[in-house]
């Protein structure tokens, strides 16, 4: 059985019992980062003291974007032998924005069972956190590199608004590429109210509410998740 199982986005105590008692009972766990991994685990054994793993030989695999075509075919075998295999990503829900879209559109044609244990996500969070209207929201992913892309977004955003004007639009950013994002925001005409949602549960968190063009030269740093409207 195949398990993709949330994780916390930064604080470790949002950790639930349903993920705990999935990740000790699996034979495999599929991680994005081993390091994340076995910190999760510690914090298994801290927070849920009767949950141990079902085995000591509980393996835990490197599983990131790059490597997913060439583990995929030993995965399906494991599956198929009948092993509990779990994914997680290094924070959050795979798939989004994360290794597992390979995996899962695999185990489907194969008709292999697998299952999603839920939790927190940036997304839902930095939305609620923004204050802004959530009727109507679409997910980005990670906001594009290159300054001809970002432009090219924007305007292509900006238009999606004059057709869907309650839409709110959230994404991911880095704190090194955030203040030239804002900046071209700033410059296409378009100066929506966002939400900058940075380190979201963890002890620093903070969120900073606001037009785009009164947010441009704020200085921010670590995970960042923004929310626009």
């Amino acid at each position: 059985m195949l398990y993709i199982v949330a994780t916390p986005i930064g604080n470790l105590d949002d950790l639930s019992l349903r993920q705990a008692k999935t990740l000790v009972s699996s034979d495999i766990i599929l991680a994005e980062d081993t390091r994340s991994a076995n910190i999760l685990l510690e914090a298994i054994q801290k927070r849920f003291k009767d949950l141990q793993p079902k085995t000591t030989d509980l393996k835990i695999v490197s599983y990131y974007k790059e490597k997913e075509f060439e583990k995929l075919p030993q995965v399906i075998e494991w599956l198929k032998e009948g092993k509990n295999v779990s994914l997680i990503s290094e924070s959050g829900v795979p798939l989004i924005s994360d290794p597992g879209y390979l995996l899962v559109k695999t185990v489907i044609k194969e008709k292999i069972p697998f299952t999603v244990i839920p939790g927190a996500t940036a997304i839902s969070t930095a939305i609620v956190h923004s204050g802004l209207p959530a009727k109507e929201f679409a997910f980005l992913g990670f906001f594009p590199k290159r300054e001809s892309e970002k432009i090219k977004l924007i305007n292509k955003l900006k238009a999606i608004k004059e057709f869907l004007p309650e839409m709110i639009f959230v994404f991911f950013e880095s704190g090194q590429r955030i203040n030239e994002t804002l900046k071209l925001w700033a410059g296409s005409g378009w100066n929506p109210d966002l939400a900058i949602c940075r380190e979201l549960t963890k002890k620093f968190e903070e969120i900073l509410r606001g037009k785009v063009s009164e947010l441009t030269d704020k200085q921010f740093k670590g995970e960042i998740t923004v929310v626009v409207r």
